[in-house]
């Protein structure tokens, strides 16, 4: 079993940015330690507590203090960018740190309406989508769709696409254009089993990927103990809601007030999100994973390590690992 991350470079309450991206190093350096694929860095805008909206530049600052695990985005949103820069964009990183950068597609905004407008994208820039792959995953291979136009850095470079989704969409378009799809089960659970067998049934073979390929998100909280991981994991309920239900609040919300909000309609659609999580010990947590990978019909389960804390979180990197024997493995 394939164990990889999605770190999100959150921000915890009293913490800097530049800590953020301190902790995203030690979190990366400790899973090529500990024998996972790869790590992944989302782009969100407008997010206080998510550092990655630059996402070229945060994968790039890990890559420098790394060695061999693989980087990318988990993913960049296409529909926010032209394909040409992001091919620039990740045509550098790969000439810079070669064959270990994946770039992660998704069509989503990552952000809300108002800041959609400030980014200058359209509301109807995602139904271009699929043409972007296109234009972009040539680029890539220096078989550009636009005559005269090359990407410099970026052609040659062919850096692996991977199709992200949370929708029957996107398993159609991963499908049909034969790449990786990686399945958001981490905030989106409710179509998961459908969007992969439809991603299996329709797949065809291309020139970067013969058979299909599915890496799917899910949560994590592991610890010494069961009443430990169940701790870490209630704070980071209580902050994940907080820090959606407070997004446009002018203050942040006592405890008190936190506690009125974990017993609402609305906290519980968002608790939702982390349907599928393991949590407890190393072995529960390994037992769980396994017994999901099967479920979903997975190749690679991409973790979010929930822990709050830095501390925790790379106590549950460490844990998870150890007990999936994920550097045995390699």
């Amino acid at each position: 079993m394939k164990l990889s991350i999605l770190d999100l470079a959150p921000v915890a309450p009293g913490q800097t940015i530049s800590d953020s991206f301190k902790s995203s190093v030690r979190l990366a350096q400790t899973a090529e330690r500990h024998g996972y694929e790869r790590v992944w860095y989302a782009e969100h805008h407008n997010m206080p507590t998510i550092a990655s909206s630059a996402t070229s530049l945060v994968i790039s600052h890990v890559a420098h203090h790394t060695e061999t695990i693989r980087l990318g985005s988990g993913g960049v949103m296409l529909p926010n960018h032209s394909p040409l820069v992001i091919a620039e964009q990740f045509g550098t990183l790969a000439s810079i740190y070669g064959d270990r950068i994946d770039l992660g597609l998704g069509r989503a905004p990552g952000t809300d309406m108002t800041t959609l407008r400030a980014l200058r994208r359209e509301p109807s820039a995602a139904d271009s989508f699929p043409h972007d792959v296109l234009e972009l995953q040539a680029y890539l291979a220096g078989e550009s769709r636009v005559p005269t136009v090359q990407a410099t850095p970026g052609a040659g470079t062919n850096v692996p696409l991977y199709i992200l989704g949370s929708s029957l969409f996107g398993a159609k378009l991963a499908a049909q254009f034969g790449l990786p799809y990686s399945f958001a089960s981490h905030f989106a659970p409710a179509a998961l089993h459908e969007a992969i067998r439809v991603y299996r049934d329709e797949f065809t073979p291309s020139d970067q990927l013969s058979e299909p390929y599915v890496i799917a998100g899910v949560g994590v909280a592991a610890a010494e103990t069961a009443e430990k991981a169940h701790e870490v994991l209630n704070v980071a309920k209580r902050h994940r809601v907080a820090s959606f239900l407070g997004r446009n609040a002018k203050k942040e919300f006592t405890e008190a007030e936190v506690d009125m909000l974990m017993d609402t309609p609305q906290a519980e659609q968002i608790l939702d999100m982390m349907r599928y999580t393991a949590v407890g010990t190393g072995e529960q947590v390994a037992d769980y994973l396994r017994h999901f990978a099967t479920a979903a019909q997975a190749d690679e389960l991409i973790t979010i390590h929930y822990p709050t804390e830095e501390q925790d979180r790379l106590a549950s990197v460490k844990i998870t690992a150890e007990a999936s024997a994920l550097a045995a493995a390699k």
